[in-house]
């Protein structure tokens, strides 16, 4: 098995499609999940950008506004291929706020701008609402609807993306060789982006091991459960009896782990599981080890909120749907289609 190219749940694809064939086609709005306080000592700044990634808008903020860029900060990375709308927060104490004029740049509009008593932090926000646009189909609207019923009613594997594997893997060849001591990187920022790469690819790897035994969505004795919104855990040791039902009622989800020190948290068919899985990368283990990250557990089941699916042509499909920061829409899209990400000059 490939972690970076795990199984998938559903079987084939249906079909082909061109995505992300222009910006307009891949389009994110950040849910922040609450309404700033109007005061306070940070400028929060809601900005659609083209073509730009978030640290470059964070990059630009600070040059404009003469601050330091760790004075920016963000609830987090948004692609750069596709039109995005994301909160930025500028720590301005004793300052006004600046006008639009003063922040815009190419490839960066600003949609609101206002105060807020708190910073925001990397997960702050509450999610994320996708249009997906994919042309050039090849499979019939009967294949897409079934399909995509599949999907909406059971979920897929909330597997990494391939974005955090970085290009051809790179990413987590970078972290090999980190984990290894081979190399440094002093870069925090970039540090913490290899690491999270290496922790993937476990991560997906232990999830995928319930996909080939077909108990991805079956409780096995010794489950560690976790609430989808949140990082809170229900400990084999501590479960109340009707945690069965709970799941299929979707109110808490199984978990796979997030590799770190210290001993995993599952027990008996799960716990023998996941060992034989992460005993297969002990480069990864051994090196997470080192670097101090904890042990910690992630939900196994992505499951679209308020999903829409229209034809907008004969052989254009639109796609709108929520879900949880953190997660990738790439992962539930792998389920439907192949995906042809070659773009117009």
């Amino acid at each position: 098995m490939n972690p970076i190219d795990p199984p998938k749940l559903l079987g084939p694809s249906i079909g082909a499609a061109s995505f992300k064939h222009t910006p307009e086609d891949f389009q994110v709005d950040e849910l922040l999940g609450f309404e700033p306080s109007g005061e306070g000592e940070h400028c929060l700044v809601w900005v659609e950008k083209l073509d730009r990634n978030t640290s470059e808008v964070a990059s630009s903020f600070a040059d404009k506004l003469g601050i330091r860029k760790r004075l920016v900060s963000h609830c987090g990375l948004k692609d750069k291929n596709a039109i995005t709308r994301q909160w930025f927060s500028l720590h301005l104490p004793g300052r006004e706020s600046p006008t639009a004029d003063e922040l815009e740049s190419d490839g960066i509009r600003v949609l609101r701008i206002t105060r807020n008593l708190r910073k925001l932090h990397r997960g702050t926000h509450a999610g994320n609402r996708f249009l997906v646009r994919l042309r050039e189909c090849t499979f019939s609207k009967d294949a897409a609807a079934q399909r995509w019923n599949d999907i909406v009613q059971r979920g897929v594997p909330n597997y990494f993306g391939h974005q955090r594997f970085g290009n051809d893997g790179r990413n987590v060849e970078q972290s090999l060789r980190l984990l290894a001591g081979e190399t440094e990187v002093y870069d925090r920022t970039v540090r913490g982006l290899l690491l999270s790469a290496a922790r993937s690819v476990v991560f997906n790897a232990c999830v995928g091991e319930r996909v080939l035994r077909r108990c991805w969505d079956t409780p096995l004795a010794g489950e560690v459960f976790g609430f989808p919104d949140n990082r809170s855990l229900i400990l084999p040791a501590n479960l109340r009896g009707d945690e069965e039902r709970r799941f299929q009622e979707g109110k808490i989800e199984l978990t796979a782990p997030l590799w770190g020190e210290g001993d995993l948290v599952s027990q008996l068919q799960v716990l023998e599981m996941e060992e034989a899985v992460t005993q297969q990368y002990p480069e990864i283990t051994n090196g997470l080890n080192r670097f101090g990250l904890r042990q910690e557990r992630r939900v196994i089941r992505l499951m679209p909120l308020t999903p829409i699916l229209e034809w907008e042509t004969e052989s254009t499909l639109v796609l709108r749907f929520d879900l949880p920061k953190g997660t990738y829409a790439t992962t539930l899209l792998r389920e439907l289609a192949d995906l042809d990400e070659t773009r117009d000059n």
